[in-house]
């Protein structure tokens, strides 16, 4: 059986209340581009999620894409972590 290693993927997400009803995709990328994206998160401290499934629907949006309602729930428990250990921090 011949299995190749699958392409890293990351993607960005910014929710802006104001501005957009629901989260939008900033950056996303594969490979090299991916660890770039992981790379600059890490710098500025942001906090990186892995969720495979979640990937592989981002990866079929656009830059500057609000996410699909279908996404919401699953976005929404992601953001709450990232709200909660910040302000552990």
């Amino acid at each position: 059986m011949n299995r190749h290693k699958e392409e890293p993927f990351a993607a960005a997400l910014k929710y802006n209340k104001d501005k957009n009803k629901a989260p939008v995709i900033v950056a996303k990328g594969k490979g090299e581009l991916a660890e770039k994206i992981k790379a600059i998160a890490k710098e500025n401290k942001i906090p990186i999620i892995e969720n495979k499934g979640l990937t592989q629907v981002l990866d079929k949006l656009e830059i500057y894409e609000e996410i699909p309602p279908e996404l919401y729930k699953v976005v929404a428990h992601i953001f709450a972590f990232i709200y909660k250990l910040n302000n552990k921090l």
